[in-house]
């Protein structure tokens, strides 16, 4: 299974709530980022700037998911998850999670210590490097929705819920 999403979006919740629900190994993305990062003896920071400037970054954190994926009964979260499965023609359910962006700024601002304002503003300047560099190194659109199985808002419903519903599609694929 994947979960993906913009910044704020609950991904990671949403996906802690599932791998609780189903009783899988849930991989999150920017847990294994942080792991390359210790293991470059860099902090996520420095790593951050680093992994802008070296694509091959991008490519080693994918492959490692990739890798894990491969093996099953898991949940990969991460930007690039959907695809990754896809392009490793995994069956998988691929479950995209949103909210408003204002809603999205306000949470990041919450776990960040910033300003509503200021979240946004970053939110909106990640997205659109992301955006950027996954269209350089891969030819991926993330904006491009239609490689989802599910695209649930995390502003409508609770993480539990969002679990629910996810779980509900992936028991009537895999079980």
């Amino acid at each position: 299974m994947t979960v993906s999403g913009p910044p704020g979006s609950g991904t990671t919740t949403t996906a802690e709530h599932l791998a609780a629900r189903l009783g899988i190994e849930l991989v999150p993305g920017g847990e294994v980022f942080r792991a390359m990062a210790a293991e470059r003896g860099m902090s996520l920071p420095e790593f951050g700037r680093y992994a802008a400037q070296h694509p091959e970054v991008d490519v080693e954190l994918d492959s490692r998911l990739a890798d894990r994926a491969r093996r099953g009964d898991v949940i990969i979260e991460s930007r690039l998850a959907a695809w990754i499965a896809r392009n490793e023609g995994l069956t998988a359910v691929t479950v995209y999670v949103t909210c408003a962006p204002e809603e999205r700024a306000r949470r990041v601002a919450e776990r960040e210590g910033t300003s509503p304002e200021q979240a946004l503003a970053e939110n909106a300047e990640r997205e659109r490097v992301e955006r950027e560099r996954y269209l350089a190194l891969y030819g991926i659109d993330v904006d491009d929705l239609s490689v989802f199985d599910l695209v649930l808002d995390s502003g409508e419903l609770s993480p539990d819920e969002l679990a629910e519903r996810i779980a509900e599609v992936a028991c009537a694929r895999f079980c």
